[in-house]
């Protein structure tokens, strides 16, 4: 790396350190006047107490004390302004490419027309009190057991902490039982199980309701089934006939318009913004110029840079629904005695991030520049292809596990501090920001962005690779993270609502 630090726009007035920059170092004709980390700002500019600090043409932070140029620039002398800053930079329409040269990855057929990028069986979870059952069935199906059901990825029991002590038609009761409906209707899965206890709000014949018609669907209850040792026992019978169906299974070539691609990031550091996240968003614009669909989410990680996604937005009913979530979301803080600021964790800040507008203009990158379409509620099955917004929480697993609901059958996650994650069904490509964390965590990522800043490769290469990863990711090249054996225990869905 022949370059110490990056300036992104020329009306910003500060730089961001791509190696650790030393007091009495120059950069930009001006001296470094303490140590700066990689990743961290340094002020090219002096400022006053109440100016803002501008980083990608934007606001993100006003100074608390006074900055002299040379200064490092972090949580020590900047903050959360009152209110949003100017929007500096001047939100750009959105990119249409041209319409691609079909291309296709060796998929799953299921026998309704639906295609799968992975090949499981599901033991799924109506209540937590179903949760031990439900382990203990699937574990049953660990590898060497599952070798008498070629071509069948593995058996996976999702589990989760909710079901009862809710209103039974309340909105976290909703939203659980979409969730659940949604993991049961994924064409990764050749067959469920639904397991209930049988007393629960979540109902298990509501579930079954929702689920719709699906040929694969086994149910049962504890309370029914005679209790724990019967119910594994009966559910296990139930499994080995799901696994039968599902077995020896054949890829073959389908078009890559049948792609749905969750965009992820967590643990994110100060280069999220400049080097992985916008390289997936340039996959993410070929994917939709290929009739694909990429889903954005996590809404509190996009306040303060909803201007760019509305810019976008295919009609005025969308922009007013992304308003309408991100007025949701200030609210629901404030509720709690927070705010949206809360967000960066400590990670975040360790890695150069000071504010939640630095981190939600990196973060909205991943969308690249494709017109928005739709946006949808938390696990709401996916309307329309191209780019499409999902509301979420912030938090990667909730996240994750509603754009798998809503019908994702990948997922990207970029990360700069080192996140470890899976998502079964659906496979999980690793998007590393910089080359320290590709070599230090070399066997949990998949792909290395750090080669943007140390070698000069350009945002549309890396994106051009990340989507050949893709596509052989797709048609059944394991992830790191499926190496591993992660995805069980990520399974996390988001129940808003009163416990009672």
């Amino acid at each position: 790396m022949t370059r110490s630090f990056l300036r992104l726009h020329a009306r910003d007035n500060v730089v961001t350190a791509l190696r650790p920059l030393a007091p009495g170092e120059e950069v930009e004709g001006v001296r470094v006047r303490a140590p700066i980390p990689a990743g961290h700002k340094m002020a090219v500019a002096s400022l006053r107490p109440g100016d803002l600090v501008v980083k990608y043409a934007n606001s993100i932070a006003v100074a608390t004390r006074p900055i002299e140029a040379g200064d490092h620039v972090h949580v020590h002398n900047a903050a959360m302004p009152d209110r949003l800053g100017p929007r500096h930079g001047e939100p750009v329409g959105a990119l249409r490419l041209p319409p691609a040269e079909p291309r296709t990855f060796q998929g799953i057929r299921r026998a309704d027309g639906r295609i799968a990028t992975r090949n499981y069986v599901g033991v799924i979870t109506t209540v937590n009190c179903s949760a031990t059952a439900a382990r203990a069935i699937a574990d049953r199906f660990r590898k060497p057991a599952l070798e008498p059901w070629p071509g069948v990825d593995g058996v996976v029991a999702l589990t989760h902490a909710y079901g009862c002590a809710m209103g039974r038609d309340s909105e976290g009761i909703r939203t659980l039982r979409r969730t659940l409906a949604g993991y049961a209707r994924h064409p990764n899965f050749a067959g469920v199980l639904l397991l209930g206890l049988g007393c629960e709000s979540n109902e298990l014949s509501a579930l079954v309701e929702a689920c719709g018609d699906l040929a694969n669907l086994r149910t049962m209850d504890i309370q029914s089934t005679g209790g724990t040792v019967e119910t594994i026992e009966a559910g296990s019978r139930a499994v080995t006939e799901l696994l039968d169906a599902a077995a020896g299974v054949e890829r073959e070539p389908v078009s890559v318009s049948n792609l749905a691609l969750g965009l992820q990031c967590g643990g994110s550091d100060g280069f999220s913004g400049v080097t992985a996240n916008p390289a997936l968003g340039a996959a993410s614009d070929i994917l939709v110029a290929h009739g694909a669909t990429v889903i954005l989410s996590e809404t509190p990680e996009i306040y303060g840079a909803e201007h760019l996604l509305k810019s976008r937005a295919v009609s005025p009913d969308v922009a007013a629904a992304l308003d309408r979530r991100i007025a949701w979301w200030s609210a629901h803080a404030a509720a709690d005695g927070g705010t949206l600021n809360d967000n960066p964790s400590a990670g975040n800040i360790a890695g150069g991030i000071t504010t939640i507008l630095e981190k939600s203009l990196g973060a909205v990158a991943k969308g690249g520049a494709s017109p928005l379409n739709a946006v949808i509620e938390y696990a709401e099955p996916l309307p329309s292809r191209g780019l499409v917004f999902m509301d979420s929480p912030g938090y990667d697993p909730m996240s994750a596990t509603g754009q798998v609901a809503a019908g994702a059958n990948l997922i990207a996650f970029t990360t700069g501090r080192g996140s470890t994650f899976g998502c079964k069904p659906a496979p999980s490509l690793k998007l590393a920001t910089n080359s320290d964390l590709y070599r230090r965590m070399r066997d949990d990522m998949d792909v290395n962005c750090g080669d943007i800043l140390e070698d000069g490769v350009s945002i549309a290469d890396k994106g051009r690779e990340i989507f050949e990863a893709i596509i052989d990711l797709a048609g059944g090249e394991p992830s790191a993270s499926e190496r591993h054996g992660f995805g069980d225990a990520e399974f996390t869905p988001w129940a808003p609502g009163v416990i009672t």
